[in-house]
């Protein structure tokens, strides 16, 4: 049960943003051949993502903790590219014509991740430390999205700084979690002693949880930040009036 849910998670996540990607492209003003042209080419970065997180695990390839270990690569090989796309010219572009309530909304998704880690906790596939009942605190980012994302949607006064404190604070439990994660592994610098090792997220598909979900949450960060920190306002004014 816990796999199908993984599977089913972040297949859903990535529907949603290539949702949200193709409506903000609409709005974007670029030329309709560029819109085709930058989705499609996000369909076929996701599918090889995808296909190439699967086999590999399928095969093993991340089940070796000697170091470095290879989970925490494909991480953080996942935030570079995201750093990428959120400093390039074209996305800020794209970022300019998106409600900022949408990137913040996403993020509600981490309620389930929790809910789904701390029911592999009750199987016996990961660490208490990792769930709620340890110390992972990351369900707030997903509960805080809806107030914060309805005061962004709504144009309260303060909810642009309030954004940006939530956005840092999304951040900085997101990387609590992966923290501790990392040090749960089976490597020789785990922190974390309590059985099981963190070993599940180098297999199909919880493969996933890191290489998909763990990224998604960083980026939608990212771009939120980028979003509301960027001198132009911060919805294009087709946006006006929308408060969903």
């Amino acid at each position: 049960m816990p796999a199908i849910l993984m599977s089913a998670l972040s297949l859903a996540c990535l529907i949603i943003l290539l949702a949200g990607l193709r409506k903000a492209l609409a709005f974007s003003g670029v030329q309709p051949q560029t819109q085709r042209r930058t989705f499609n080419v996000t369909i076929i970065v996701m599918i090889i993502w995808i296909l190439a997180l699967g086999v590999l695990s399928i095969n093993g390839v991340f089940s070796n903790f000697t170091m470095p270990p290879r989970v925490p690569m494909v991480v953080f090989l996942g935030f570079f590219i995201t750093l990428l796309i959120t400093f390039s010219k074209g996305f800020t572009r794209i970022l300019q014509t998106t409600p900022p309530q949408w990137l913040v909304y996403f993020q509600s998704f981490r309620v389930l991740v929790e809910i789904l880690l701390w029911f592999a906790w009750m199987k016996g596939l990961i660490p208490v430390q990792m769930t709620f009942e340890g110390f992972n605190y990351d369900v707030l980012s997903g509960i805080l999205a809806l107030p914060v994302g309805w005061m962004l949607a709504k144009r309260m006064k303060h909810a642009r700084p309030i954004a940006i404190a939530y956005n840092i604070l999304g951040l900085l439990l997101l990387f609590n979690i992966l923290t501790i994660a990392i040090l749960s592994m089976p490597t020789p610098f785990r922190q974390f002693t309590s059985e099981p090792a963190n070993v599940i997220v180098a297999e199909f598909p919880f493969i996933y949880l890191p290489g998909v979900l763990v990224i998604l949450a960083f980026a939608f960060h990212a771009f939120s930040l980028r979003q509301l920190l960027v001198k132009k306002s911060l919805v294009n004014s087709q946006w006006e009036g929308s408060s969903s």
